[in-house]
């Protein structure tokens, strides 16, 4: 039997589900549910949240997939951990199925990879890099660093490649973490195809953000 995935993403999201059906087996299939947003801002994530998720989570459901995600990492972060949790348990209740958030899959893997401290890559604005650090650190994980791009149109976030990625990255963090683990975040930016540059340059846990819901779901 085929098990469907629901995806709960930001309208203008081009990576997400490209990254899913590409690394998910033929047994699985792939269904969106698109969230209109077009600015990744407070002021963008939190009309989304407000207005568009329940419903189009309803929409969704009739799908009938066997688990949904919420695949928006810093507005899973915006409001805190309580209320991601909180969220996650409203779409439950409206597509019937079990529900995963892309905030907690990734805080599940920092925890399970034992790492006390950890570097965070964004291609986000301030404002929501501090919701992505004190969503992280509420488990007790030390943020030594977090550098974004300051992209706040939310299809912009998808424009960086890989290699763009790894260079953003080694130029703000040189040839050396001086921390447990990486984490490279957002759904809408093309990390899940630096990851293995990534993992084999710095010699320690990189995490992103797809990366982790795809492994949270299978």
């Amino acid at each position: 039997m085929t098990k469907r995935i629901g995806l709960l993403i930001p309208s203008s999201n081009t990576v997400m589900e490209v990254d899913f059906y590409r690394n998910l087996p033929v047994s699985i299939s792939v269904h969106t549910g698109r969230m209109y947003m077009e600015a990744t801002t407070v002021e963008g994530e939190e009309e989304m949240l407000d207005s568009h998720t329940l419903p189009t989570a309803r929409v969704l459901a009739t799908a009938k997939p066997h688990v949904v995600v919420f695949g928006c990492t810093s507005a899973g972060a915006l409001r805190g951990n309580q209320y991601d949790a909180q969220l996650c348990q409203r779409i439950a209740d409206v597509t019937g199925c079990r529900v995963i958030s892309v905030i907690e899959s990734v805080r599940s893997e920092l925890r399970a990879s034992g790492a006390k401290t950890v570097v965070i890559i964004t291609p986000y604005v301030d404002a929501l890099n501090d919701k992505i650090k004190v969503s992280v650190e509420a488990d007790g994980i030390k943020v030594i660093a977090i550098h974004g791009m300051g992209i706040s149109v939310n299809f912009d976030l998808a424009r960086p490649d890989s290699r763009e990625i790894v260079t953003f990255v080694r130029e703000r963090l040189g040839s050396t973490i001086a921390a447990d683990a990486l984490f490279v975040s957002c759904t809408n930016f093309r990390a899940l195809s630096a990851l293995k540059t990534l993992r084999e340059f710095f010699h320690i846990p990189v995490i992103t953000s797809n990366q982790a819901a795809l492994s949270a779901v299978w």
